[in-house]
Formats: structure tokens, C-alpha cells, sequence
């Protein structure tokens, strides 16, 4: 097997990963080979994830209009204040 040595890791991580060792009754060593199997065994990055789950939850719409009406629309509806029926 291989051997991998990290160097100047940040204090407040390796606290972390000693908390986190102990709560799984491992050393820190194993728990760090357990963190890297689970985080590279994963298909999916948790980024790609949350991506996808954003694109599902905003949903999609078709449309016949031009990109530019769709915008134009937008500004008109800024300019208008329906409550005072007046443009500005």
C-alpha cells in the first residue's frame, strides 16, 4: 500500500478531523482514508448536486417571444406602477 504525508495542515482541521476520528472510534489517519474513499466513491460532486437540484427546483418555460420582447416586457412592468396608474 501506499503512504501519503500532508504537511502544514491548518490547526482548526486537524482538531476537526481528531473530534470527528474519535466520534467514529477511529484514528485520524483511517478517518481521513475514510473521508477520501466516501468523497471519491461518490459519482457526483455535492456541487454538481446542488446545481442540479437549483435547475429543478427554479423548472424551465417555452415561450414564442424573443429573448429581447421578454426583456422589454420586464422594463415596462418597472416603469408602471399598477397601484397609481401612472408611468413613470
Amino acid at each position: 500500500m501506499a503512504n501519503l504525508q500532508v504537511r502544514s495542515i491548518d490547526d482548526q482541521l486537524y482538531v476537526a478531523l481528531g473530534r470527528r476520528a474519535k466520534m467514529e472510534n477511529r484514528s485520524i489517519s483511517q478517518e481521513v482514508i475514510s473521508i477520501l474513499k466516501k468523497h471519491l466513491s461518490s459519482p457526483v460532486s455535492q456541487h454538481e448536486k446542488n446545481t442540479q437540484n437549483f435547475l429543478e427546483l427554479c423548472g424551465t418555460w417555452e415561450s414564442e417571444k424573443s429573448s429581447e420582447q421578454i426583456i422589454e416586457e420586464i422594463k415596462q412592468s418597472r416603469r408602471t406602477d399598477s397601484r397609481l396608474k401612472v408611468e413613470f
